[in-house]
């Protein structure tokens, strides 16, 4: 590494011969404390720089959370008198919820050996692009005597206990109870048997048209491999009375390719103006929707029917192709909020309501991006990978009563950047443009936030509707420092606190064909100027917290503009 040097001490402690190689044995250790770095030793060969075995273990005062320790060892092996190939991989991880000494908590082992390589056995070439997609459940139904010939390693007397020790703290009702709180914060669930109720975080909601909002939903769950799902909800407005529902289903017909045909329908009140690449996910109802707390108004509300069926499928790792036709109407929710538009060229005669047919096929790209399980739903791990999106929408005037024909192309990308000890930084652009006269309803919304919680790619300072648009291009940037410049401040280094900042840009315009056709009584603002936020933020206050504090750039002088916000978000993170 051309920048270890920056982060760590070395210092040269033997010299042997290992496999006939002459081999040197470095001893490292971080130059400062609170950084994410670890101490240890490695042999590496004299000619070549390859690492023979490494030990090492991370300090004490790194920042990160939930883990005490974690210790990790390699061994490699000489092939060829050049080759150094991995024979060995132990990895031992103490997890807690502090790193005191006497501190209570949960080891994790891994052990994993590598052996009988092979060389020069020509193969065909789809056999190395071919790509391992699904999960085999015979490989764990091997019996015992299988893995006692097969297991390179017996295991210890200590290892052979773990399983006896499982079943055992199964019955316990103290670790049940740990369980169920990790469970539960970790995922939004309460786990039933074949069955979880959630997610429990958006059980109660308010907003203006709902009032008091109470919601009570779940999902079927047999496993994390699970070929199908199946996911409902209802809620109810205590001052609309009424009560509203979602429903969803996912079948994975094919493991190996992950074929998955899904659909569902929704009925609900919802915050349009609070995302702009969208997709037709009947039960991705945004969180800007029922807000417990929010500043301003929350009344520009619609109510929405949303019909979807769609087909996807994963040719290539990472390669999400999906085709699917929707039909949702929309209709204000709110007696101070129109969705009103002009239906005759004259401007006389008007229609509150919109019913839209349309077709869409989008496609993800999303290289080096790892998940977790092999079902029709995966989890995705924590790590950094680009992500880029596309979609393009027809809508169909006439089919099924249909009001508007329309093109729209959507396009977001997201390019994370290590930048050595210096941290993390994001990179995102959105670009859409949509083809054809369209209401209200139909347009692209700048996304406001008026909550008091941080969103993801929403504008802090905006109000929802304050930029309506149906051409725009976004750029986001934010780069959280990791605690690099706290972790110099001697008061604040025990803190373990993270830096986050950012800035935020928007362009948009908006067609005469769309503002002639507006009888909502909005008056159609676009950011043809530009408009542009940044901010500060602070995050791991005490392990699970984040602050952000975020300014106007421009438009300071519009009427009830946020120029100064404080947001804050809840999450657990290593």
């Amino acid at each position: 590494s051309k920048t270890g040097i920056d982060v760590y001490n070395y210092v040269l402690r033997d010299s042997a011969y290992i496999d006939k190689k002459w081999c040197y044995n470095i001893v490292f250790y971080p130059r400062r404390k609170n950084e994410l770095t670890f101490k240890g030793d490695f042999w590496v060969n004299d000619s070549t720089y390859a690492i023979k075995k490494i030990n090492m273990a991370v300090t004490k005062s790194a920042n990160i959370n939930w883990v005490k320790d974690i210790y990790i060892e390699q061994e490699f092996e000489v092939v060829s008198d050049s080759v150094f190939l991995l024979t060995k991989d132990y990895l031992m991880s103490d997890f807690a919820l502090n790193k005191k000494e006497d501190s209570k908590g949960v080891y994790g082992k891994r052990t994993t050996y590598f052996r009988n390589h092979q060389f020069n056995k020509p193969l065909p070439a789809s056999f190395y692009k071919d790509e391992v997609n699904y999960m085999d459940d015979e490989v764990y139904n091997k019996s015992e005597e299988y893995w006692d010939d097969n297991r390179f390693e017996n295991l210890s007397k200590d290892e052979l206990g773990v399983y006896k020790m499982l079943d055992t703290l199964q019955t316990v009702n103290k670790f049940k109870r740990l369980y169920n709180l990790v469970s539960i914060l970790g995922s939004g669930y309460v786990e039933f048997k074949n069955f979880d109720f959630g997610p429990v975080f958006s059980s109660f909601g308010f907003n203006e048209v709902e009032g008091i909002r109470l919601r009570a939903g779940g999902r079927t769950y047999f496993g994390p491999n699970d070929p199908w799902r199946l996911q409902a909800y209802t809620a109810y407005g205590f001052d609309d009375n009424k009560f509203k529902y979602g429903v969803s289903g996912k079948w994975m017909v094919d493991k190996k390719n992950r074929i998955i045909i899904s659909g569902g329908n929704r009925r609900d009140i919802e915050q349009i103006g609070a995302s702009l690449t969208t997709t037709n996910d009947v039960l991705g109802r945004s969180f800007a929707s029922s807000a417990v707390f929010s500043s301003g108004s929350n009344g520009k509300l619609t109510n929405i029917n949303l019909t979807n069926i769609a087909l996807e499928i994963e040719p290539i790792k990472n390669v999400v192709i999906q085709a699917g036709v929707s039909y949702r109407t929309l209709e204000s929710a709110s007696s101070t909020f129109s969705l009103d538009y002009f239906t005759d060229i004259t401007n006389q005669v008007t229609k509150s309501d919109v019913k839209q047919s349309e077709a869409n096929l989008q496609i993800e790209f999303s290289p080096k991006r790892k998940t977790i399980g092999f079902g029709v739903e995966r989890s995705i791990v924590d790590s950094p990978y680009s992500r880029f999106f596309v979609n393009y929408s027809h809508g169909f005037k006439g089919l099924l009563d249909s009001d508007f024909k329309y093109d729209k192309l959507q396009l977001y990308y997201k390019q994370p950047i290590i930048i050595g000890p210096l941290g993390r930084t994001n990179l995102i652009m959105e670009v859409g443009k949509t083809f054809g006269e369209i209401p209200l309803g139909l347009l692209s919304v700048i996304p406001g936030n008026q909550t008091y919680f941080t969103i993801e790619n929403t504008f802090s300072n905006l109000n929802f509707y304050e930029f309506v648009s149906d051409e725009y291009i976004t750029l986001q940037w934010n780069h959280n420092f990791n605690g690099r410049i706290f972790s110099r401040i001697p008061f604040m280094r025990k803190l373990n606190w993270r830096e986050i900042i950012a800035v935020r840009g928007v362009y948009g315009s908006v067609t005469d064909g769309n503002r002639a056709i507006n009888a909502s009584g909005l008056v159609y603002n676009a950011p043809e100027r530009g408009y542009w936020e940044y901010s500060a933020g602070i995050g791991n206050i005490f392990k699970v917290f984040r602050i952000d504090f975020a300014w106007r750039g421009n438009y300071l002088n519009t009427p009830g503009a946020n120029n100064f916000t404080v947001k804050g978000s809840f999450g657990f993170n290593f």
